[in-house]
């Protein structure tokens, strides 16, 4: 897995580059399948936004969030793509495979 974290018009500090870098790891714990997260940081007036392309097996998924603070910013995205990882894995797993087996072999 590679996280690529940029700027957008703003310098990406080694600590703020940590803390990404930190906070995405605990999606990748989720699934194992994750290829390439790429996060942006930039400015939006006086908010501060930070957005997140990540390519899963087959599928590219976007999350962007924006906050006061760039931390929070970073917080919300990471909460944002967390849901959205999840729900991609449970669409991946079939739930009725039991059902299936012990209807089919009864």
């Amino acid at each position: 897995m590679q996280i690529l974290v940029k700027g957008h018009q703003v310098e990406v500090t080694p600590a703020l580059r940590d803390y990404a870098v930190s906070k995405f790891e605990r999606i990748s714990r989720h699934f194992d399948h994750l290829h390439e997260f790429t996060i942006v940081l930039g400015l939006e007036k006086l908010l501060h936004k930070a957005e997140a392309t990540i390519l899963v097996s087959g599928k590219t998924l976007h999350a962007d969030a924006t906050a006061v603070d760039m931390y929070a910013a970073l917080d919300a995205l990471v909460d944002k793509v967390d849901t959205q990882v999840r729900k991609h894995k449970e669409k991946l797993t079939d739930h009725h495979a039991d059902a299936v087996r012990s209807a089919r072999y009864s």
